[in-house]
């Protein structure tokens, strides 16, 4: 009901401005309460901030930064600003990472001022892609919120993250209203909103889970800025687009960025079902590596981080081929592209034919947050012992075993029961049945050993999740699950 509530307010309310407890100084643009502000590398931010004067036409702007009933050392009443002409304009400098922050401004020499509430200074992560991003997961056993983790709707409006954390129906940007009997998109408000709000039944996603783990383990805060949009394809995600703004997903999401502050921490990104399909998927990974140069050109940082999950699976047999075409593009897609990595979702259950349960959806997030805390938290203790999880290197084949080794392992492998997944297949592609038994090696933890019944035909290959509803297991110790791949080459050793 809280989150209904929140949406509700937002449908109406562009932009929330800080409270007046009888100052005369009115807050109106450059933050706003629960906002999170993006630090820099010195692990500060600046709070610009600007609005009305009542009463005052001239003279100086004070500012002080509370942290509970305590002013934070060097940011207690300052001059940061002046007044003219009935406006003013402030910026405190470098405040430090963390929160929540009370942020009180007021007129120099005044004793009453006005508040800006529940401030974080920290992470800002985009959160974008198609509807596995954007949550369809049971609204059951959902993450909790986290003081420290807020979330930018869709409505523009910034409060503590809970979820859904996407309400398309009620979003600023048209590209992503629902279209109505005419074909025409349109905003839900009023009645039409509270219904929709109070009898959803899915919505869970990742996004929040990801934060959660990174806050757990690192201190800093978070803010997600939701852009995901169920059924989206790269064509719809072309960064061509941009220039038609919220009428475009692309468009939209800098947008978003740019009122977040334009600067963010990085991305995260679900997306390739729409797009595997036999015109999409061969062009796939090129559309997706030209998407990432084009966010990172766009945000003004080359090298963004990027991180994103590999489709899992679709109970449905059509276009087998084409969702492993579009699955092995994903895991090439990170050695093309540095200061980027995908987790897979093959291990994953389902909440419905396509979409990852809520439980396994807190595992992807979790597997983001190992990827981003190794990469961006190395100092932090545990961050840097991360890897990536199992990474095919190669197949060999000696006698009646094929072995398969994998680097980037935490730990060992390991599996729940036998060892699930695996597949060989002829020079043409169709399945070989040879494999009767698969275990990890004993003495090797970072080998799969693949016992198989017959000689291997020349031009042989390899799969790991061959078809769109495999069943697989393979893991590590830190639960990050091998990827599927292939085909990849046997090798006679």
């Amino acid at each position: 009901m809280a989150c209904m509530r929140r949406i509700l307010l937002a449908a109406t309310v562009v932009f929330s401005t800080a409270s007046v407890p009888g100052g005369a100084l009115r807050v109106t643009g450059g933050i706003t309460d629960h906002q999170v502000l993006q630090r820099n590398g010195e692990g500060r931010a600046p709070i610009a901030c600007w609005g009305k004067a009542q009463g005052v036409t001239g003279g100086g702007v004070e500012a002080r930064v509370m942290r509970g009933q305590l002013p934070l050392a060097g940011l207690d009443w300052q001059n940061v600003g002046t007044i003219s002409n009935g406006d003013w304009r402030a910026e405190i400098p470098a405040v430090p990472a963390g929160g929540p922050y009370r942020v009180d401004v007021r007129a120099a020499g005044e004793p009453e001022y006005s508040s800006v509430h529940d401030v974080l200074v920290g992470d800002l992560w985009v959160l974008a892609g198609q509807s596995n991003m954007q949550g369809v997961g049971d609204l059951i056993d959902v993450e909790p919120p986290h003081a420290l983790v807020h979330n930018f709707d869709m409505a523009h409006q910034w409060a503590t993250a809970e979820e859904p954390l996407h309400t398309l129906v009620s979003a600023r940007n048209p590209v992503h209203w629902p279209r109505n009997a005419k074909r025409e998109p349109e905003k839900f408000d009023g009645e039409r909103l509270r219904k929709f709000l109070t009898e959803r039944r899915k919505g869970s996603g990742l996004g929040l889970p990801f934060a959660a783990r990174m806050v757990e383990r690192t201190g800093v805060p978070i803010g997600l800025l939701a852009c995901a949009h169920g059924g989206t394809s790269m064509d719809q995600w072309d960064p061509a687009l941009k220039e038609k703004g919220g009428e475009s997903l692309y468009g939209s999401m800098l947008m978003r960025i740019r009122e977040a502050g334009g600067k963010v921490t990085g991305v995260l990104w679900y997306q390739g079902e729409s797009d595997a399909n036999p015109k999409a998927a061969p062009a796939f990974q090129e559309k997706f590596e030209r998407f990432i140069a084009a966010v990172r050109g766009d945000t003004g940082d080359p090298n963004l981080p990027f991180y994103y999950v590999q489709i899992g699976r679709h109970v449905n047999r059509s276009g087998e081929a084409e969702w492993n075409l579009v699955q092995d593009a994903q895991r090439k897609v990170e050695a093309a592209i540095p200061r980027s990595a995908v987790v897979a979702a093959i291990d994953t259950d389902l909440d419905d034919s396509i979409h990852v349960s809520t439980p396994d959806l807190k595992r992807l997030g979790a597997r983001l947050a190992n990827l981003a805390c190794h990469d961006l938290f190395p100092h932090v203790a545990g961050c840097a012992s991360y890897r990536r999880g199992p990474r095919p290197v190669a197949a060999t084949v000696s006698g009646g075993t094929v072995r398969v080794t994998f680097a980037e392992v935490n730990g060992r492998l390991v599996s729940r029961g036998r060892v699930s997944g695996f597949s060989i297949h002829g020079a043409d592609g169709a399945p070989l049945p040879l494999i009767y038994k698969a275990r990890v090696d004993p003495g090797n933890p970072d080998a799969v050993l693949l016992s198989i019944g017959g000689k291997l035909a020349e031009g042989a290959v390899l799969r790991y999740g061959y078809g769109k509803d495999p069943y697989c297991n393979l893991r590590d110790e830190a639960d990050m699950a091998a990827p599927v791949f292939g085909p990849l080459p046997i090798q006679a050793q």
